[in-house]
């Protein structure tokens, strides 16, 4: 009898407390809840914090950014160091899928060996192809040995589709077909364009001169060959197509919008963007910046921000069904010779056979700036392609103009001397590598 009054004096504590307690979880959820759903709401970024650090994430490719274009003559009133603002793009999360490769059922048409083939290539004659560039005409400019012109790419479990240019302008009909970004990807925008052109009487076809987007046109299918010249992806002082040889490099990491205003009506997309990230520190001038202060931060730390930036575009605007992306990843450079014959000193000048050893990996294909690519390329799933031409471009360290090829600068009487001190071991001749490459998009197509 006596317990009963005691558990009757609390019985009403406990209801009142866990009361309490609800309460103040309900309100800690609502709390989190509205902070969270405030983030996409920020115009201009939003900030994250733990224990440790604190982020600022950018929206990136906001209509109403920076107030003047970057161009070669833009430079920075002030430079600091990275204050580490990130990228923030549109619902990454939402867009991971499975990626789509070039790939299909068990072969991997990546995985092969160089055949010579002297019967069913080159694909097209040098000479006979009025639209090649004189940097990439390595016959023309001395080259007398044409082994390099005729390699086939040969995947182990199957063959690639042989090419066609008829089918393949069938496949561009009424449609636009454009390369973005840097003079590897221009060397592989002129590979289509001489891979294509045979079909085209002379009076149907046209091209632009060297602007900033060139385009080629073939009348009878309604259909362009284009290549916009964007090596940074994002705006940059480097945009000029001639004029873009600059003491330091600025971009903007948060905008596409100069370049996507271009490209966005084109229907095939093939980008690419390695290169001039390997070239030393890159400055950045934020778009909400109004008083031209930069940011310095090393090449793999800028190329993430554009990437970023670039794949907010990607997630927000692209429908696979009706816009094709591919984007192709590095291309390998061969400027030491001791890579793949140890005891040498030289590098791609007189080169004349592929290298004959499976797997070869040399220092000229940058593993973490692949890494990070492949991160972003893997959130966007089925949005984008990947065309991998590493590895079976790192075979070939015959296929570069050397000294086969227009300088436009003088050459010193030091360099003349020693022509492995000048040579283009980046570039490809054509015909060669970048044929295949555009094989790769035929064969997906």
């Amino acid at each position: 009898m006596s317990m009963t009054p005691r558990w009757s004096r609390k019985k009403p504590h406990f209801p009142l407390l866990a009361v309490l307690l609800l309460v103040f979880i309900a309100c800690s959820i609502l709390y989190n809840e509205l902070s969270i759903q405030q983030i996409p709401e920020s115009p201009d970024h939003v900030t994250r914090s733990s224990q440790q650090t604190s982020f600022t994430y950018v929206k990136p490719n906001l209509p109403k950014g920076a107030s003047e274009v970057l161009d070669r003559f833009s430079s920075c009133n002030s430079t600091s160091n990275y204050s580490g603002k990130k990228i923030r793009w549109v619902d990454p999360d939402a867009e991971r899928g499975r990626r789509r490769s070039i790939s299909q059922g068990s072969c991997d048409v990546f995985s092969g060996k160089w055949v010579f083939d002297n019967k069913s290539y080159p694909l097209y004659k040098e000479s006979d192809r009025p639209y090649m560039s004189d940097q990439l005409a390595c016959h023309k400019h001395g080259r007398s040995d044409l082994r390099y012109q005729y390699w086939r790419w040969q995947p182990y479990n199957c063959n690639l589709k042989r090419w066609n240019a008829t089918e393949m302008w069938e496949k561009l009909r009424g449609k636009r077909l454009m390369f973005v970004g840097d003079s590897l990807n221009r060397g592989q925008w002129i590979s289509m364009v001489c891979l294509l052109q045979s079909v085209i009487p002379a009076n149907k076809r046209s091209m632009t001169p060297n602007t900033q987007l060139t385009i080629f046109r073939a009348e009878e299918y309604n259909a362009t060959v284009e290549f916009l010249w964007a090596p940074l992806l994002v705006e940059s002082n480097s945009d000029d197509p001639v004029n873009h040889r600059l003491a330091e490099r600025i971009i903007r990491p948060d905008s596409v919008l100069k370049h996507s205003l271009q490209w966005e009506h084109a229907d095939i997309l093939v980008f690419n963007s390695y290169l001039w990230w390997r070239q030393g520190p890159v400055k950045l001038l934020w778009s909400s910046e109004e008083n031209g202060a930069c940011e310095k931060l090393d090449g793999l730390g800028a190329m993430e921000l554009a990437m970023g930036a670039w794949a907010d575009w990607v997630a927000s605007k692209v429908i696979p069904l009706k816009k094709r992306v591919f984007f192709v990843t590095t291309s390998p450079t061969h400027f030491w010779s001791r890579e793949w014959e140890p005891g040498s000193e030289g590098n791609c000048y007189n080169q004349m056979t592929p290298i004959n050893l499976e797997g070869y990996w040399g220092s000229g294909s940058d593993l973490p700036s692949m890494r990070m690519v492949d991160r972003v390329l893997s959130l966007l799933g089925s949005k984008v392609y990947v065309i991998n031409i590493t590895q079976l471009s790192e075979y070939r360290k015959d296929g570069h103009p050397s000294i086969y090829r227009k300088f436009w600068e003088t050459l010193s009487p030091q360099q003349s001397a020693n022509p492995a001190s000048y040579s283009d071991c980046i570039h490809w001749c054509l015909p060669g590598v970048p044929d295949v490459w555009n094989e790769l998009i035929f064969h997906l197509l």
